[in-house]
C-alpha cells in the first residue's frame, strides 16, 4: 500500500515528524518499505506560463522562450525540452533557486541570455518523468509558489501489509492505527448523504447469494466528463502509485484509496437495466477495460445489464460500458463481495488489480453506501450533475456481522506478562474504532465491521500489545513445571527412519505440497486431487496425491546439474478430496527415489547401476527398524515398469498394504524428460512405523538343521508365492527360508527356472531326527508340486 504522507496527516493530525511516523508504522506492524521524499527545498520555484517559444538562432534543439512568472515583465528563458510551447504552464526556477544540487544563475546559452530554468518533474524531485517540462493545468495561478500549489513538500510512503490487515488498504484505515499509536484522534470525514435532485434510477438484482450480498448504485445525470481532474486529487493519486486517467475514473480510484472501497463508473446511456450480480455461465465472453477478451465460467461473478455480462465483479469493468469524455450520465456502483468469491479469479486470468487485491482480503460490508455518497459529492463539486436517489439491494442474512468479544483483564496480563492500565486498554481499543464497555473482570468489545481479523480474545490482546508497544513487554523466562512426554514404544520415530536412510547414503528433500496438475496426469495420479482456490502459480495449482512426482522432479533437476548419482527421500503428507464441505484427507508417507550407480565411485569394486534389489534392501532396512515383515507382490500401478515393480505389504500382525516399490515406467520417464532408469518407493508412514513391544525369548538349546533343495518352477510363478507355500507347508519346525541361487540355461526347460533354497529347521524342545527333517522337506515339495507345478531338479 502506497500513500501520500500529507493525505494521511489530513485524516490524523499529528506533530510527529516523518522519521517518527515511519518508525511508529513499522512498530505497530505496518512495515514501512520505502519513503520517497517529494518536492523538498522548492523555494524560488513558481508557476509560470510560456508566452512564446522561438527557435534558438545557434542551436537546433534549444528554444528561446518568453515566460510570464507573475513579476510584471516576462523573463527570457532558454529551454531544450521537447514539449516547450506557447501557452504551456510549467514550473520555473527563478535565479537564486536551488534545483537538486544546482543553484540557478543568470547565464548565456549559445550567446542568448537565460534568466531561470523551466523544470521537469524529475528535476524538482516530484516524479520520475524526465521526458519534458512538467505540464500544469491551464488555470494554475501564474506566479504562485509551486510548493503551495502542489501541496509540497510531501512523501510517498509504501508499507508492507500482512494478509489479515485488509482494513489498512486505505488511508483512513491506516489513520486509525496511527491515531492509536500516537495518542491522536482520527479527524471527522464528511460522508453526509447527498440529497437527490433527479429521479433517474436503475433497478438492481442480486442473484449470487452470499457471494454478493450488497450492491449500491446511483445515477448522476448531466456530468461534464471532460473536466480535468483537480491537481490536489491527481497528485494524491500519483503519490499513491496510481496514474490519473480521466476525472470519472479518478474519482473511483480516489475513494478506493481513501476509504478502501473499490468502485466502478458505468456510462448510464450504455446500460438498459436492471443491473445484477450472478455467477457467470460457462462460455460467456467479456471484453475488459484493458482490451483483452476473456471466457468466463461458473467460478466467476459477473455484473450484468439485462442479464448480459458488462463487468467482472471484484476484478475489472467491461469495455462496452466504460465512461469516456462523451459520457453525460454516469452510474456509480459500490458492492460487497465475499472474499471466497473473488480470491484467485484475477490470477486465473493472468492479471492483478487493486480492486481484486482488496476484495480477496475483505472489504468493510458497511462501506458501499458511504463510498457512493463521498464519490457523489466529489463528482457534483467538480463535474456538476443531478444525482438520483441511491438504490441499494442487500441480503442482510449473508452480510458479516461483528460480534462482541470478552477481553478478560487477567488473561491480558497473563499473556503479555505485564499489567497494562485499564484506561490505556480502553483508550487503545476505542482509538482503533472499537466500542468498549466495562464489565466485571474486563471489557466487552465490539470491533468495527472493517476489522475482519478481530474475532476472538487473543486478537484483542494482540491489538493491545502492538499499540502499547512490543518493546514495553518485558523479556522473561517461562515458569512452571515442564511436562515431558515419553516416546511411545509402539511406534518408530520419524527421526529414526531419517537417520537410517541418511546412513544408507540418501539426502532428505523438502518438496512443495502443491504441484502442477499436468504432472499428476503424467503419473496418472490426478484422481481425487484437491485444487487450490488461490494458487501461487498455475504450475502449483493442486495438492499432491503422491510424494514421488515432486521427489522425482527434484531428482531430475539434480541430474540436469551434472549429478550422475542421486538418492533422495522425503517424509511428508499427501492429500485426497473428501466429501462436499469436508476437509481433504491427509496421509503421512515416506518416499525415496534413486538413479545412477549402486555405490559411489570407488576402486574396490566395479561400477554397476542400482536395481530393484538395491532399493528393496534399503526398504528392508527401514522395515527392520520396526521389526516389520514385508511381502512384495506383483503390482499393476500405471507409473511402474511391468515386471520390475511390486506392491509392498506388511504381513506380521495382520496384512496391510503399505505402498509401492519399483522402477518407473519408460513411458513416464519420457514424459518427464529423464534418461536412464529411475527407481523409487512410496509407503504409508503409520503402518510402517507400527512396532510391537519387544519381548525377550530364550535361545534354543538344541541345534538347527539345514537342508538345501533345488527345484524347478514355472517362470510365471513369483518367488513370493513360492516362499509363502514353503513356509505354510514347513509348519512350526521351519524357522527360516533362504533363496541363494537362481539358474536358467542348460538342463532347465524353457519357461522354467531353477531355484536353490536353504531350509533352516529347528525345534526348541528337542533335537530333530533325520525322519523329522525328511518329513518336513517332503511336505514342502508336495505342496510346491500341487500348488505351483514345481519339481525337484535332477
Amino acid at each position: 500500500m502506497k500513500f501520500s504522507e500529507n493525505w494521511l496527516r489530513q485524516h490524523v493530525p499529528t506533530d510527529a515528524g516523518r522519521e517518527r511516523l515511519a518508525a511508529v508504522l513499522t512498530a505497530i506492524g505496518l512495515e514501512v518499505e520505502d519513503v520517497a521524499e517529494l518536492g523538498q527545498d522548492l523555494d524560488g520555484v513558481v508557476v509560470a506560463r510560456i508566452l512564446s517559444a522561438e527557435k534558438h538562432p545557434q542551436a537546433d534543439r534549444l528554444q528561446v522562450c518568453r515566460v510570464d512568472a507573475g513579476q510584471g515583465e516576462p523573463l527570457q528563458i532558454v529551454c531544450g525540452a521537447p514539449n516547450a510551447r506557447a501557452g504551456l504552464v510549467a514550473p520555473l526556477a527563478l535565479v537564486g533557486a536551488r534545483v537538486g544540487d544546482l543553484t540557478i544563475k543568470a547565464a548565456k546559452l549559445r550567446g542568448v541570455e537565460s534568466n531561470g530554468m523551466l523544470c521537469s518533474a524529475k528535476e524538482l524531485g516530484i516524479d520520475a518523468d524526465a521526458s519534458g517540462l512538467m505540464e500544469l493545468p491551464d488555470d494554475a495561478p501564474v506566479g504562485a509558489p509551486l510548493a503551495g500549489y502542489l501541496g509540497l513538500p510531501d512523501a510517498s510512503i509504501e508499507i508492507k501489509l500482512t494478509p489479515n490487515r485488509a482494513d489498512c488498504f486505505s488511508v483512513r484505515g491506516i489513520a486509525y492505527d496511527v491515531a492509536a499509536a500516537l495518542g491522536g484522534t482520527v479527524a471527522d470525514h464528511d460522508a453526509t448523504p447527498v440529497a437527490a435532485t433527479g429521479t433517474a434510477t436503475l433497478p438492481i438484482e442480486l442473484g449470487a447469494g452470499a457471494d454478493a450480498p450488497r450492491y449500491v448504485g446511483r445515477v448522476i445525470e448531466g456530468v461534464d466528463a471532460r473536466v480535468r481532474t483537480p491537481v490536489w486529487m491527481a497528485e494524491r493519486l500519483r503519490r499513491s502509485g496510481v496514474r490519473p486517467v480521466s476525472f470519472l475514473v479518478d474519482v473511483t480510484q480516489y475513494v478506493m484509496l481513501e476509504l478502501g472501497q473499490p468502485m466502478h463508473a458505468f456510462d448510464r446511456d450504455l446500460l438498459k437495466g436492471p443491473v445484477g450480480v450472478r455467477r457467470a455461465r460457462a462460455g460467456e465472453r467479456l471484453v475488459l477495460l484493458d482490451g483483452r477478451e476473456v471466457e468466463l465460467d461458473g467460478e466467476f461473478l459477473a455484473i450484468t445489464d439485462a442479464d448480459r455480462p458488462v463487468a467482472l465483479a471484484g476484478v475489472m469493468g467491461g469495455m462496452d460500458t466504460r465512461v469516456t469524455d462523451a459520457t453525460r450520465n454516469v452510474f456509480l456502483e459500490a458492492a460487497h463481495f465475499a472474499p471466497a468469491a473473488i480470491i484467485g479469479r484475477s490470477r486465473r486470468l493472468g492479471m492483478h488489480t487493486d480492486a481484486a487485491h482488496r476484495f480477496e482480503r475483505g472489504v468493510d460490508p458497511q462501506l458501499p453506501r458511504t463510498a457512493i455518497e463521498v464519490a457523489t459529492r466529489l463528482v457534483l463539486d467538480i463535474a456538476g450533475g443531478r444525482p438520483g436517489p441511491v438504490v441499494e439491494a442487500a441480503l442482510e442474512e449473508h452480510l458479516p456481522q461483528p460480534r462482541p468479544i470478552l477481553l478478560r483483564r487477567a488473561r491480558l496480563a497473563r499473556v503479555l506478562g505485564l499489567q497494562v492500565p485499564d484506561a490505556e486498554v480502553a483508550r487503545i481499543l476505542r482509538a482503533l474504532g472499537m466500542e468498549v464497555e466495562d464489565v466485571a473482570g474486563g471489557w466487552r468489545v465490539l470491533p468495527p465491521s472493517r476489522r475482519f481479523d478481530v474475532a476472538i480474545e487473543e486478537d484483542l490482546i494482540e491489538e493491545v500489545a502492538r499499540i502499547h508497544g512490543y518493546d514495553a513487554i518485558p523479556t522473561t523466562l517461562p515458569g512452571g513445571a515442564a511436562r515431558i512426554a515419553a516416546p511411545s514404544e509402539t511406534r518408530v520415530a520419524e527421526d529414526t527412519l531419517r537417520a537410517q536412510l541418511v546412513a544408507r547414503d540418501y539426502h532428505e528433500a523438502l518438496c512443495f505440497a502443491f504441484v502442477d496438475a499436468q504432472l499428476l496426469d503424467h503419473w496418472q495420479a490426478a484422481t481425487g486431487s484437491v485444487p487450490l482456490s488461490n494458487p501461487l502459480s498455475a504450475e502449483l495449482g493442486v495438492m499432491r496425491t503422491m510424494l514421488l512426482p515432486g521427489l522425482v522432479s527434484a531428482l531430475g533437476r539434480n541430474l540436469a546439474r551434472q549429478q550422475s548419482r542421486v538418492r533422495l527421500f522425503e517424509l511428508g503428507k499427501v492429500f485426497a478430496a473428501a466429501g462436499p464441505g469436508e476437509a481433504p484427507v491427509e496421509t503421512a508417507r515416506i518416499a525415496a527415489a534413486i538413479h545412477g550407480d549402486a555405490r559411489a565411485e570407488q576402486w574396490g569394486e566395479p561400477a554397476r547401476a542400482a536395481d530393484f534389489h538395491d532399493l528393496r534392501g534399503d526398504l528392508d532396512s527401514l522395515a527392520a527398524c520396526a521389526g516389520a515383515v514385508l511381502d512384495y507382490r506383483r503390482s499393476d500401478a500405471p507409473h511402474g515398469h511391468p515386471g520390475r515393480s511390486a506392491d509392498v505389504w506388511r504381513v506380521d500382525g495382520g496384512e496391510a498394504r503399505l505402498g509401492w516399490i519399483g522402477e518407473l515406467h519408460p513411458r513416464l520417464l519420457r514424459a518427464l524428460d529423464l534418461d536412464g532408469p529411475v527407481l523409487g518407493f512410496e509407503l504409508d508412514l503409520a503402518p510402517l512405523c507400527r512396532r510391537a513391544i519387544p519381548r525377550p525369548q530364550a535361545l534354543s538349546r538344541y541345534p538347527s538343521v539345514r537342508r538345501d533343495i533345488a527345484f524347478v518352477a514355472p517362470d510365471t510363478v513369483p518367488w513370493s508365492a513360492l516362499e509363502a507355500t514353503i513356509r505354510r507347508a514347513g509348519g512350526p519346525l521351519l524357522s527360516e527360508v533362504r533363496l541363494f541361487d537362481r539358474y536358467l540355461g542348460k538342463g532347465v526347460d524353457p519357461g522354467f527356472r531353477s531355484l536353490a533354497t536353504g531350509l533352516i529347521l529347528l525345534d526348541k524342545s528337542r533335537t530333530l531326527t533325520d525322519g523329522d527333517v525328511d518329513r518336513a522337506v517332503a511336505a514342502i515339495m508336495a505342496a510346491l508340486r500341487d500348488e505351483h507345478g514345481a519339481r525337484i531338479r535332477s
